[in-house]
């Protein structure tokens, strides 16, 4: 991690600070405003562990590109299959 990456997840986090604290500021001593801010510390602390000792650097595997081609897929291959998710059930499909 950069020190420009770590510079950022700190102000990051001091914006967010000051978004929970004007919350706390309109909700008061609420239950969740606890909680935010409880979750804002934990924050705080973990940026301060990664920057003080961060873990080893993941290495990017290259990714294979994968080639689609434009040409028109076989319909017929799609017969009687479900429509899932697209609010409607088995009906016979059309060409």
């Amino acid at each position: 991690m950069t020190r420009s990456e770590i510079a950022e997840l700190r102000y990051t986090v001091g914006q967010l600070r000051q978004s929970i604290g004007a919350l706390r500021a309109h909700y008061g001593d609420a239950n969740i405003m606890r909680r935010l801010e409880n979750d804002l510390e934990r924050l705080v602390i973990d940026a301060d562990e990664l920057e003080q000792s961060p873990p080893p650097e993941v290495r990017r595997r290259q990714q294979d590109t994968i080639y689609v081609p434009d040409s028109k897929s076989d319909e017929a291959a799609w017969m009687g299959a479900q429509d899932e998710g697209l609010g409607f059930h088995s009906r016979p499909r059309t060409k």
